[in-house]
C-alpha cells in the first residue's frame, strides 16, 4: 500500500504538471486534437503512448544520474556544452509558458467570476509565491488533492456528453486540415509538454530510487492524461465549431452542467492551472539557483514579476502563438530523448 501511494503521488503530479492552462481550459485540446475531427481520437492515443514511454524514461534518467535540475538531464541528452545551451533556451520557454498559465488564471477570474484580470493575476501570484517556498512536498500534496477531483469531474462531463444528442460527433466530425498537420500535432503536443514538464519530473524522479515506482507512476499518469484528453475531445466535438469562440472552452461546456457544478468545475480548472504554475516556478527557481548567487525568495519574486509582465499580452494570443512554436522547437529534444537508452537499474 505504501508503494501504491507513492506510485499515485507520481501519477497525480505527472497529470497535474501536464494539465496546465491550455489543457484544463480546453484550448490545447482544441488546437492540437479536436479541430482535426474524428482523427483527433487516434492522435490522442498516440500522445498517450508517448507520455507513458518518455515520461518514465525521463524520470528514470533523472533518478539514475541523481539530477539536481533539468539541466543535468539535458547534458545527458545533448552533451555538456550543448546541454547547457538547451537549458538556457528552456529557461526562456518556461518563463513564456508560465506567463501563459498566469494569463489563463486571470482570464478565468474575468470570464467566470466578474473579477478584473489584474486582480486575478495578483491573487494567483500571491498564492504561488507562498506555495513555491514550501518546495516539492507542497507540490505533491496539492496535486494529490486537485487531480483526483479533476478526474471525477471529467467522468461527470463524459456521462453528460454521452447523454446529450449528437454525443457521437467525435467519431464523425470532419476536417479540412492536411494529413501532415494532423499527424504532426500529437508529436508537437507531446514534445512541448514533456520538455516543459522537465522542471517538475526531473527533481521528482531524482528523489525516487525505486524503478518500479517510477514506471508505475508514469503508466498511471500517462493513462490519466489520455483519459482526460479524450474526455475533453468528446465534449468539445459536441459543440464544434461554436465552442471555439470561448477563451475558456471547457468553462463554456461546464455551463451546461448547471450553475452549482459549473462553479465547482471552474474552480478546479483554476486549481489545475495554479498547481502547474507552482510546480513550474519551483523548477525554474531550482535551475536559477545553480546560476545566480541570490536567495530563493528573491529569485521567486523576480520570476513571478517577469511572468506578470508577459501575461499583459493576454491568454489567447500567448497560447496560440507560443505553444505551437515551442512544440516545433521541442521536437529535437523529443527525438534525442527517444534515442537515449533508459537506465536498466538493478
Amino acid at each position: 500500500m505504501k508503494r501504491f501511494g507513492k506510485v499515485m503521488q507520481i501519477a497525480f503530479t505527472y497529470m497535474g504538471t501536464i494539465v496546465g492552462a491550455g489543457f484544463a481550459t480546453g484550448q490545447e485540446i482544441l488546437q492540437f486534437f479536436t479541430r482535426f475531427g474524428y482523427l483527433g481520437a487516434v492522435t490522442i492515443l498516440l500522445s498517450t503512448i508517448i507520455f507513458i514511454w518518455l515520461g518514465a524514461k525521463m524520470m528514470l534518467i533523472a533518478s539514475d544520474i541523481k539530477a539536481k535540475s533539468y539541466e543535468d538531464v539535458n547534458k545527458q541528452l545533448f552533451g555538456k556544452r550543448f546541454g547547457r545551451w538547451v537549458s538556457h533556451f528552456m529557461l526562456v520557454v518556461l518563463l513564456g509558458v508560465n506567463a501563459v498559465m498566469l494569463a489563463g488564471a486571470g482570464t478565468i477570474f474575468t470570464e467566470n467570476w466578474n473579477i478584473s484580470y489584474q486582480t486575478g493575476l495578483l491573487i494567483t501570484l500571491v498564492g504561488c509565491f507562498f506555495l513555491v517556498r514550501k518546495g516539492m512536498s507542497a507540490i505533491l500534496t496539492i496535486n494529490s488533492i486537485v487531480v483526483p477531483l479533476m478526474l471525477i469531474f471529467t467522468l461527470i462531463i463524459v456521462v453528460d456528453t454521452l447523454n446529450t444528442p449528437g454525443a457521437s460527433r467525435w467519431l464523425i466530425l470532419s476536417s479540412d486540415y492536411s494529413p501532415i498537420a494532423v499527424w504532426a500535432s500529437p508529436l508537437l503536443y507531446a514534445a512541448f509538454n514533456l520538455s516543459m514538464s522537465q522542471a517538475v519530473l526531473v527533481p521528482l524522479g531524482a528523489q525516487v530510487r525505486d524503478r518500479k515506482i517510477i514506471i508505475g507512476g508514469a503508466w498511471a499518469g500517462g493513462i490519466g492524461i489520455g483519459f482526460m484528453l479524450i474526455a475533453g475531445h468528446m465534449a468539445l466535438s459536441l459543440y464544434m465549431p461554436g465552442i471555439q469562440q470561448f477563451a475558456i472552452p471547457m468553462g463554456g461546456i461546464a455551463r451546461e452542467l448547471g450553475h452549482g457544478l459549473q462553479w465547482i468545475y471552474i474552480i478546479l480548472i483554476f486549481a489545475e492551472i495554479f498547481t502547474t504554475l507552482v510546480a513550474d516556478i519551483y523548477g525554474l527557481t531550482l535551475q536559477l539557483r545553480e546560476r545566480l548567487n541570490m536567495s530563493h525568495t528573491r529569485i521567486t519574486l523576480i520570476v513571478l514579476a517577469i511572468c506578470y509582465a508577459a501575461s499583459q499580452i493576454g491568454f489567447g494570443p500567448l497560447l496560440s502563438t507560443l505553444y505551437p512554436l515551442f512544440g516545433l522547437i521541442s521536437l529535437g529534444w523529443l527525438y534525442l530523448l527517444m534515442r537515449q537508452p533508459a537506465p536498466l537499474g538493478k
